[in-house]
């Protein structure tokens, strides 16, 4: 079976990546469940993620930041 012929899964023929369609999955599920699992779940949503600039090849002091910011 060619790449031509082969079935594509809907999310890429959506132009989504695997991790957008994946990140709305879990948010619908979310949205889903009944109190107290809603707020707990909510909670774990936040991504955290640290971000450090390169100068002069030596690296600074990473900064921890949230999803939200820019």
């Amino acid at each position: 079976m060619s790449a031509t012929t082969a079935a594509v899964p809907f999310w890429r023929a959506a132009g989504m990546t695997y991790i957008g369609y994946s990140n709305i999955c879990a948010a619908l599920v979310r949205n889903c469940l009944k109190e107290p699992f809603k707020s707990e779940a909510v909670s774990r949503e936040k991504v955290h993620f640290s971000v450090a600039k390169w100068t002069d090849g030596k690296q600074e002091k990473p900064t921890v930041r949230t999803e939200s910011d820019e």
